[in-house]
């Protein structure tokens, strides 16, 4: 008896309770929404390239449950913007609630053809609104996006079965498919010029026997899982120049993801590398930004010719290597390194490498470093543990600073063989290498070694103005102003930004300022 009436006085609670409740009870908005912006900007996005998804915030600040009776985009179906509201998809919505003090949600995306213009522009500003209700009460948020043309470069897509195109190499006679997608470039596409920026889906190879030219101020972008490959015979050069503008490089050529957005701007691995094919020769790069790719260079074999010569370019934010030489030949000058998640430069397997006035570092914060900012050895390992030795015919840092934010930030890994030459040297360097634990033994640690090791520092504070955010001049307080050997700097007279260092080379690309907070 008592179980049955303590239900029934429950049950007669709830109803009356549940009867006195408004929250069920909607007024419609008067106009008085809050937002998170007035204006969404979607940052510049390629035609035709879907943006990220971006995140309005519509706020009833009333004690009052409401409903919006219409939230749609100014342009209708027609509009190029996307909403997503409570998990709906759409561009008009009817009847949207907000409790009291609450919140709402609006994703919104976008994708646009910029050759629906009548006019023929590069760029265009393309402007919607989200309206929330109608007449005397409707509310705007304004979206902005500036739409960007490109000259784009695909695989090429079969009709019939839409497979995409992957590359196949003669090996032997034996046409052999490598799975990867891409395509060779035709004869009219081997010059990249900077009337558009580029963008390539899977591989664009430079074919056998070809030379790429990319202009100075070209931009080329790639999609994920993208890059350049230069096959046996061809050759890229990257002939960049001089910029005025530190910031803007309006004369360098960038290297870089297709994802504009500023939250894409320093993220890693978004692309895959430049491959230098093994046979592939002469190739040059000239005031570049090579920037957010796997490797940021990959160079195969080819160490008595003249692989690879790379000077006054920037190379940062690598998931893996900077650059990545395997028994090759690399000639550096005024090269800047910095922010990868192995090694900034490897020479592995051999080979030959000559770097002046470089700055070789890695702050990397994006997870566990295994191996140094630079890396040198002479074998290789087979997916059998078969160790195959190769001489390393040479391996000169001059004038340079290796530094970053473990210690010590260089290895050097020899497999030894008297047949075999493991040759390098360090001459007028700043470098991070403290080894007071013993780990790293033998004689090519031993830095009294003046056949390895002249006149070197170690361990000062070279006072980079933000290595995080690959800003690596050196300030006034830097321990590697004025200890450059003026046999190098005579051999590369101005620094990366065309500052004169005749006179009293510091190390490093760069000669040293004084930092705006230090005036």
């Amino acid at each position: 008896m008592r179980r049955t009436l303590y239900f029934f006085l429950c049950i007669c609670f709830l109803l009356l309770w549940s009867s006195c409740r408004k929250d069920f009870e909607f007024s419609r908005s008067i106009g008085n929404l809050e937002f998170s912006a007035d204006t969404l900007y979607l940052d510049t996005i390629f035609t035709n390239i879907g943006s990220s998804t971006y995140t309005l915030k519509v706020y009833n600040r009333s004690d009052d449950d409401i409903v919006v009776p219409s939230v749609r985009l100014r342009l209708g179906e027609n509009s190029g913007y996307r909403l997503n509201i409570d998990g709906m998809a759409g561009k008009t919505f009817e009847n949207v609630e907000i409790l009291a003090n609450d919140s709402l949600f609006i994703f919104v995306e976008t994708t646009f053809d910029i050759q629906n213009l009548s006019t023929d522009r590069n760029q265009f500003l393309y402007i919607d609104a989200i309206n929330f209700d109608v007449g005397s009460n409707q509310q705007n948020v304004e979206l902005v996006s500036l739409i960007q043309d490109a000259i784009f470069i695909y695989p090429d897509r079969d009709n019939t079965t839409k497979v995409i195109e992957t590359l196949q190499f003669n090996v032997g006679g034996e046409i052999v498919d490598t799975g990867i997608q891409g395509r060779v470039l035709q004869a009219n596409e081997l010059n990249f010029t900077n009337k558009k920026p580029y963008v390539i889906y899977g591989f664009a190879v430079v074919p056998n026997g070809e030379t790429l030219n990319i202009d100075a101020g070209a931009r080329i972008h790639f999609h994920s899982n993208s890059g350049l490959m230069v096959l046996p015979d061809a050759s890229l050069q990257v002939n960049g120049s001089l910029s005025s503008d530190p910031d803007l490089l309006e004369n360098e050529v960038i290297f870089e993801g297709d994802r504009l957005e500023t939250s894409f701007s320093n993220i890693p691995g978004q692309w895959t590398a430049i491959w230098l094919m093994e046979g592939s020769l002469n190739n040059t790069i000239n005031f570049a930004t090579i920037k957010n790719a796997a490797v940021g260079i990959l160079c195969e074999g080819d160490p008595d010719d003249n692989k690879l010569t790379i000077t006054n370019t920037q190379i940062y934010n690598s998931s893996n290597f900077g650059i990545l030489a395997r028994n090759s030949s690399v000639i550096g000058e005024n090269v800047v390194i910095n922010n990868a998640g192995l090694s900034s430069f490897a020479g592995t397997f051999g080979g030959k490498y000559n770097f002046t006035h470089s700055t070789l570092t890695n702050y990397w914060k994006n997870g566990f470093r295994q191996f140094p900012a630079v890396l040198l050895n002479n074998f290789i390992v087979d997916e059998d543990d078969v160790i195959t030795i190769t001489d390393l015919d040479e391996a000169n840092f001059n004038n340079c600073i290796i530094y970053g934010n473990d210690n010590p930030e260089i290895l050097l890994e020899e497999e030894a063989d008297p047949a075999v030459d493991f040759n390098f040297k360090f001459t007028n360097c700043l470098i991070r290498f403290d080894n007071n634990n013993g780990n790293l033994t033998g004689d090519n640690y031993d830095l009294n070694n003046i056949l390895h090791f002249e006149n070197n520092i170690y361990n000062e504070d070279p006072n980079f103005k933000n290595p995080d955010l690959n800003h690596m001049i050196i300030g006034a307080d830097s321990k590697a102003i004025n200890l450059g050997n003026t046999i190098f700097s005579s051999q590369i007279p101005t620094d990366i930004l065309g500052v004169d260092r005749t006179i009293a080379p510091d190390l490093g690309a760069y000669q040293h300022i004084i930092f705006p907070e230090e005036e």
